[in-house]
């Protein structure tokens, strides 16, 4: 016994101190950790977008027109010549004034290109003070849409700044748009990733390549999900600051024009047609060289692989919670090998050659699919899980085997051993195929919950929490599956029959609502963030029993209808609600509740719609409420746009309804009543 609990204990330490270490990012490791991942980019070969490039005003141009900043006439003329580009990004800023003429001159440039977007710095000291007239100019190039998208539903965050360093009111004036240029750096003062826009003023701004885009494809860029933006079906992920991580390419591949080859008609002005055009400076003690993963760089080729990776699909994908489970295998197999295996050179042979196997593969699906893995804090884990169960095993070298033996033929879930006591035929695998009602609830934005609480107190506030959801599925017959994170899984009418058991779960879910609301009360008073829940209930046959293995099983459910259920609880959330059931569900019920029709869902992976319900609180708001929203659906079903939406208006305005608001979306969108296809889990 002691034996077991020392590699447990080892185990638990390794897992706590690699798993802190990683989601805390903590330092010098994750300097270590993007360093070690930068050999990415020297290993692939892909090519940049032939349609994007550079003008630099570089030490040739320096040489022949002066120290920068130079007249701004000369600079007119050298974008006069980039007249045909179909946008020209201007990675320079005009803060001061010169000559009227030349500030003029320079705008009547800009002002005569196909699209120019100026750029313009937020910062977090006062630079500049602004007027209204120049506000209200910077004002139109927004990101309006996109701002409301991110304030309906809080998600993706981005950085913001209090004040602005801009152009000059002839040169913000001439430009088609403006953009900002800031940039953010990573923890080892590299910049590796992408700001897509940011805040200035409670205004949501683009970046200088995304205001390029929005003028080259005359689109808008769209919220698609809390991670994910789009702009002209190029979908672009974002990480959890709302950044792009980019995808660098060799120097040597960026297309580099000096300014002064542009002046003196080395390079046609024809060339440039149909292209997007980025104008910075390179020169030393003028321009602006940024440390990136491949090494010292100007900063205009920042938005040059940006615009490359969107255009040519080169964005990078990061499944974050690969590298975790990556990690995580790398610390359980020196844990599991040691059982088996009695040789420490054996199994560090093994240890390592499954690491570089890994390693090999991860590097490989970034070449080929752009997928980027972090391999460092799986090694730091393995490391330490080496380190870790090999000192336990040295100290246990002569009781080894009889560890070994004992800990695996006396292994037992603990949750099945009443039963086993009990009937120890029940530990035979096995299930049966019985209708069940099936519920889940989640606690929505639980991250960030999290994230505003120390580990002490995010246990017992949800301890205060599922106690009472608890309470609420086993008073009503139900069978409480397990906890999944911040999610309660439960299901009606097995082991024990349960009549009317959609019913049962119906009435649970009702008084977890109700009892969630008296826990917020408690939580207010305490000054402690409200909690919000969504439930999905959904009837159906599925498999119930013993499953699992001979060594590891649980009385459980599976089946599709339990997909279903977890699906449906998602998508309370899309509608506002708090509880959602199943038409299947909604046909089983005979108690007197308060339902009312949504919409009939293809839930993804799923051929056939289901029509969901939304389980109501039993009051009278909910009785007047429903009568007119009925109403205002069957009108909305009918095609009678322009009634329906004069109820479903009230239902808002009055009630705050928030499915009335979903269809308000939809009529202004001119959708009519039918099928709504989800392409998310």
């Amino acid at each position: 016994m002691k034996e077991k609990l020392l590699y447990l204990l080892a185990i638990s330490i390794v897992v706590l101190v690699s798993l802190l270490l990683q989601l805390n990012r903590v330092e010098p490791f994750e300097s270590f950790s993007l360093r070690f991942n930068d050999i990415n980019f020297e290993l692939q070969e892909k090519d940049p977008n032939k349609n994007i490039l550079f003008v630099a005003v570089d030490e040739p141009s320096v040489n022949e027109y002066g120290r920068w900043p130079w007249n701004r006439e000369i600079l007119a003329q050298g974008i006069d010549k980039l007249a045909q580009a179909d946008v020209v990004l201007m990675d320079m800023i005009f803060s001061e004034p010169t000559s009227q003429k030349s500030d003029l001159i320079l705008g009547e440039s800009l002002s005569n290109l196909n699209a120019s977007v100026c750029g313009f710095f937020l910062r977090h000291t006062s630079t500049q003070v602004m007027d209204e007239e120049e506000l209200d100019i910077l004002g139109d190039s927004s990101l309006d849409l996109l701002q409301s998208q991110v304030a309906q539903n809080n998600m993706p965050k981005f950085a913001s700044a209090p004040y602005a360093e801009i152009n000059i009111l002839p040169i913000l004036e001439s430009c088609s748009l403006s953009g900002s240029f800031s940039t953010v750096r990573a923890s080892d003062d590299k910049l590796r990733e992408y700001p897509i826009s940011m805040y200035f003023n409670d205004t949501l701004y683009p970046s200088l390549a995304i205001q390029g885009l929005r003028l080259k494809f005359d689109k808008d860029i769209t919220r698609v999900d809390e991670k994910r933006v789009e702009l002209n079906s190029h979908e672009m992920t974002l990480n959890r600051d709302g950044l792009v991580r980019l995808n660098f390419y060799k120097q040597e591949q960026y297309e580099i024009i000096s300014f002064l080859d542009v002046m003196q008609g080395k390079v046609s002005a024809e060339y440039f047609k149909n292209k997007i055009v980025i104008l910075g400076i390179t020169e030393v003690g003028a321009g602006d060289i940024v440390s990136s993963p491949i090494g010292a760089i100007p900063g205009p080729l920042l938005h040059y692989t940006f615009l490359s990776n969107l255009l040519e699909g080169h964005l990078i994908v990061e499944p974050e919670v690969v590298s975790t489970l990556i990690m995580l295998f790398s610390i359980f197999l020196p844990f599991i090998l040691v059982f088996f295996i009695k040789s420490i050179r054996l199994r560090t042979f093994i240890n390592i050659s499954v690491y570089i196997l890994i390693y090999l593969t991860v590097r490989y699906l970034f070449v080929s699919q752009m997928l980027y893995i972090d391999l460092f804090y799986p090694l730091l884990g393995l490391l330490l899980s080496i380190a870790s169960i090999e000192a336990v095993a040295f100290t246990q070298q002569e009781n080894s085997s009889r560890f070994m033996r004992g800990a695996f033929s006396s292994y037992l879930s603990e949750d099945l051993l009443d039963q086993l006591i009990k009937n120890p035929k029940a530990l035979s695998l096995g299930g049966e195929k019985k209708e069940l009602s099936v519920l889940f609830s989640d606690i929505r934005g639980f991250t960030s919950i999290s994230e505003s609480m120390d580990a002490q107190s995010l246990v017992r506030l949800l301890n205060r929490y599922f106690t009472p959801m608890t309470n609420a599925v086993l008073e009503h017959k139900g069978m409480l599956d397990k906890y999944i994170g911040d999610a309660v899984m439960a299901f009606y009418n097995a082991p024990v029959d349960v009549e009317n058991h959609a019913d049962e779960a119906c009435q649970s879910a009702l008084e977890m609502i109700e009892r969630l609301d008296s826990l917020n009360e408690e939580l207010k008073k305490e000054g402690i963030p409200p909690i919000h829940i969504g439930i999905g209930i959904n009837t159906a046959g599925v498999v119930v029993g013993n499953i699992g293995a001979n060594t590891r099983f649980n009385y459980t459910v599976m089946g599709d209808g339990v997909n279903l259920a977890s699906r449906v609880e998602g998508l309370t959330k899309n509608y506002g609600v708090d509880i959602l059931i199943t038409e299947f569900t909604f046909n089983s019920i005979k108690s007197d509740f308060i339902t009312r029709e949504i919409e009939p869902v293809k839930v993804k992976g799923k051929d056939e719609a289901v029509l969901l319900y939304e389980l109501m609180p039993t009051c009278e708001e909910s009785r007047v409420v429903k009568k007119l929203y009925d109403k205002a659906l069957s009108i909305y079903k009918s095609g009678d746009f322009a009634q329906a939406q004069t109820l479903f208006v009230e239902l808002v305005e009055v009630y705050k309804d928030t499915p009335s608001a979903y269809f308000l979306k939809n009529i202004k969108e001119s959708k009519q009543w039918g099928v709504h296809k989800m392409d998310t889990k």
